[in-house]
């Protein structure tokens, strides 16, 4: 789990650093609950929000699935790209899609299902915090629907 935390660090200064120059939004850091409704899991989690321009943002983030049976643990990881409708409003409709990683451990064996998603979601952006609600669909073997709530908060 360290290994792959460590791995994604210099990532996500990459994007972070690719996202600073733009002008139109600020970067914001979140977290979020949420359910999984085919796994019948809680999740709970945390993303960032790091603008290309006034319309795209680099969206990647994690997801811990909480309560999976049998000591097993899944946790999901999007590459994501966000897509604003109506940028500039004090409510924002979103949507966007990418790349997902689920990987699963239990008893010291990991594997990993590598599949897409697509979400779309309603942000509040009155403020520095930005409360928000989102669903996701991730295609792997089969497919499965997430809703998630949260709170974005403007870095810089």
């Amino acid at each position: 789990m360290r290994t792959t935390f460590r791995l994604l660090a210099p990532l996500v200064f990459v994007l972070a650093a690719l996202a600073a120059p733009a002008a139109a939004q600020r970067s914001h850091i979140g977290a979020h609950v949420g359910y999984d409704f085919d796994r019948d899991l809680a999740v709970a989690g945390g993303q960032l929000s790091l603008p290309l321009n006034y319309v795209v943002e680099l969206y990647p983030s994690v997801d811990v699935y909480l309560g999976e049976p049998g000591g097993t643990s899944l946790i999901g990881f999007n590459g994501d790209l966000k897509l604003r409708l109506n940028p500039g409003a004090p409510l924002q409709l979103y949507v966007g899609g990418g790349v997902n990683a689920l990987r699963a451990s239990a008893g010291g064996a990991h594997t990993t299902d590598t599949g897409w998603g697509f979400f779309g979601g309603l942000e509040s952006r009155f403020g520095l915090t930005h409360p928000y609600v989102e669903a996701r669909s991730l295609h792997h073997d089969r497919s499965t629907l997430l809703l998630v709530a949260g709170l974005n908060i403007t870095l810089f």
